[in-house]
């Protein structure tokens, strides 16, 4: 909370540097706005960049640095006994000193020598957050100061504002990138390590998952099991049943809402539609678990049909709910962007409004449409709480809607729960279906891109 104060009284002091370099220059002009070289706001915007710039750039490479730093200093002020512990156990003492030191649960009894570096850990993060805080603060006023003196009427602010912020853009598009390629590296070389383990065509053909290790050699796969192939048709028929949900709603409530809804209409039926894309995924999660699993199982009781508490069906129908706003949204921004036109053309041939929307406007957005539902399918593949919640853990082959299945993003989170080592097959094989879940979503983009890019149609 301390930081975000300052980060607040920092972006209050940029926007009080705004405010005071467009009055100078416009004061220094005598109200002349033509004798200026740019417009008033980019004098401010100048003022503004040398104010808040480099006191945020600090105060952000401040708290990038300062825990590395706070518990170097820490270590060295424990005593010899603690910092001759393996690297394990002293990242563990370091962790309870922490936890003691804000006020949470530790993992041990703490002694008098956790205790006191507990406060040694406090003083030293007051003592940061004051330096921290002074620096960040003399240098937004020092750069408030040079700005201010450096604004005249004949200063080129707006190619030097405009510059900055260009190379502002390039820096966040390199962190952008950089963190995409960092991702798929550390994907890459964790899945090489599995690899080397397991065999890519057991992990990729293989029937059984059980990437627990085995109590006794005569277990199952005493060093686990991991055939990925249940994993990797869970989502599938979760999937087709969300879209089986999705696709045909989503579809004809753009259609409606751009063919036949009124505007007061419109206004009202497609921001309660996109409500649904704000409902958090956990509450997805809730209403499939407490009212669709225990729905469609009694249902099944009185057909005769054993449903499971846990199923398909039930993570398919929410996910398909879910994903109705991204299909019809889309759909709906593509039907409208076919010219008006075409519609006014078969009018005029005689077509009906049905025969106009089906053998004209479908037929023009079909691209369009093609694309969202693709875009709509890597959405679904990717989803995990509803799946947790509703479909359960079990990593079931099968193609029945009404047994348990798992998908691969709930195998990852239940791999990664807990205190891990990463040197063992049943970690790194999170790694390896992160690494296929990622061809598989960017395959489907992919294949999404170029059929918008192959059917597209440009009107004038």
């Amino acid at each position: 909370m301390d930081s975000f104060i300052l980060i607040t009284i920092l972006l209050l002091l940029t926007a009080f540097a705004y405010r005071l370099g467009r009055r100078q220059v416009l004061r220094t002009a005598g109200g002349n706005r033509r004798s200026l070289h740019s417009l008033p706001g980019y004098y401010g915007a100048y003022v503004a960049l040398f104010c808040g710039l480099p006191a945020l750039l600090i105060v952000g490479l401040w708290l990038a640095f300062e825990p590395q730093i706070v518990e170097s200093i820490l270590v060295g002020g424990l005593p010899a006994a603690a910092q001759a512990l393996p690297a394990g156990e002293l990242n563990l003492l370091i962790n309870d000193i922490r936890n003691i030191a804000t006020g949470n649960i530790s993992s041990r009894a703490p002694d008098t020598a956790v205790l006191t570096a507990a406060d040694r850990y406090n003083e030293l993060r007051g003592i940061s957050f004051a330096a921290m805080a002074v620096v960040g603060l003399a240098a937004a006023i020092g750069g408030l100061a040079v700005g201010r003196r450096r604004i005249k009427p004949n200063l080129r602010a707006r190619p030097m504002v405009e510059g900055t912020v260009h190379w502002l853009l390039v820096i966040a598009s390199i962190i952008a990138v950089l963190t995409t390629v960092g991702i798929v590296l550390s994907l890459l070389f964790e899945s090489i390590r599995f690899f080397d383990i397991v065999s890519p065509f057991e992990f990729l053909f293989g029937l059984n998952w059980s990437p627990q290790t085995a109590l006794r050699e005569d277990q199952v796969g005493g060093s686990g099991s991991f055939g990925a192939v249940p994993i990797f048709a869970g989502p599938l028929l979760i999937t087709i049943i969300a879209m089986a949900v999705a696709v045909p709603i989503g579809l004809l409530s753009a259609i409606y809402m751009a063919e036949y809804a009124s505007p007061a209409m419109r206004s009202v039926v497609k921001p309660l539609l996109e409500i649904l894309a704000g409902i958090p995924t956990v509450v997805y999660g809730f209403f499939a678990a407490l009212t669709i699993g225990p729905a469609l199982r009694g249902f099944g009781e009185q057909l005769g049909i054993g449903v499971a508490s846990e199923s398909a069906l039930a993570a398919g129908l929410v996910m398909g709910v879910m994903i109705i706003p991204f299909v019809s949204s889309l759909s709906d921004d593509v039907i409208n962007a076919v010219p008006q036109s075409l519609r006014d053309g078969a009018y005029a041939l005689g077509a009906t409004p049905s025969e106009t929307v089906r053998q004209v406007v479908l037929p023009a957005a079909l691209h369009g449409i093609v694309g969202a539902v693709l875009l709509a399918v890597s959405r679904a593949i990717g989803e995990t709480m509803i799946v947790v919640m509703a479909a359960g853990l079990a990593a079931n082959l099968t193609a029945n809607p009404f047994e348990a299945v798992t998908t691969v993003t709930v195998q990852i989170v239940t791999l990664l729960v807990g205190d891990q080592e990463f040197d063992s097959a049943k970690t790194l094989a999170a790694f390896a279906l992160g690494l296929v879940l990622f061809l598989v979503t960017l395959a489907l983009n992919i294949v999404a891109l170029m059929v918008v890019r192959r059917y597209r149609e440009e009107y004038d």
